[in-house]
C-alpha cells in the first residue's frame, strides 16, 4: 500500500452525499438500544473524494459523524478531462468494482453507491460494474480502492523513460 498525500479539507469546496442509512439495534439486557449508522462520500468535484461511517443515536448526528470520517480520509483521483485514464478493477471483502474510462457524452453509468462516489470525484462519463457483493458498505469502499489504485499517465511515462504520447498511442 502506498503512502497517502494528507489532504486538507478546510481549503477545499467539498459537498457530502449520503449513500445509506441504517438501523442498528444492539440486544442488552435491558431491552434493545436503538441507533442509526450512516454512510457518507464526501468530495470536491474535482478529483477528491473520501467516505465515511458514523454511528449515533440519531440521524443528523450519524450524518455529521459520518462526514467528520470521510474528511480524514480523502484520496486524490487522476483525472483524463472528464473520465479516468485507465480501466482498473476495485475490490474490498465480497465486492468488487470494475472501473472503465467512457468517451464524452457517456455520462455515469453506475449503481447508486458507485454513482455516489464518482460523482463526488468529479467524473462525468465512466461505465462501472459492480460485481460480487451489493452491500453499499462494500461496493463504496471497492470503489475507492479502484479508485485509489488509478495511476497519472504523465508519472508512469516518466517513470518509463517515454513520452506521454509513445505511451499512449498517439500519433505525433
Amino acid at each position: 500500500m502506498r503512502t497517502r498525500e494528507r489532504i486538507d479539507p478546510s481549503q477545499l469546496d467539498i459537498k457530502d452525499n449520503v449513500v445509506s442509512i441504517n438501523r442498528v439495534t444492539k440486544v442488552v439486557k435491558g431491552g434493545k438500544n436503538l441507533s442509526f449508522s450512516a454512510l457518507v462520500v464526501v468530495g470536491d468535484g474535482h478529483g477528491v473524494v473520501g467516505f465515511g461511517v458514523g454511528k449515533a443515536k440519531e440521524v443528523p448526528s450519524a450524518i455529521k459523524k459520518g462526514i467528520e470520517a470521510a474528511k480524514k480520509n480523502l484520496i486524490r483521483v487522476p483525472l483524463a478531462g472528464t473520465t479516468i485514464p485507465h480501466a482498473v478493477l476495485g475490490n474490498y471483502c465480497a465486492g468488487s468494482v470494475l472501473l472503465k474510462p467512457a468517451p464524452d457524452g457517456t455520462g455515469i453509468i453506475a449503481g447508486a453507491a458507485v454513482r455516489a462516489v464518482v460523482e463526488a470525484a468529479g467524473i462525468t462519463n465512466i461505465m462501472t460494474k459492480s460485481l460480487g457483493s451489493a452491500n453499499p458498505h462494500n461496493v463504496v469502499r471497492a470503489t475507492v480502492a479502484g479508485l485509489d489504485m488509478l495511476k497519472d499517465p504523465t508519472v508512469v511515462a516518466r517513470m518509463r523513460g517515454k513520452e506521454l504520447a509513445e505511451l499512449t498511442g498517439a500519433t505525433a
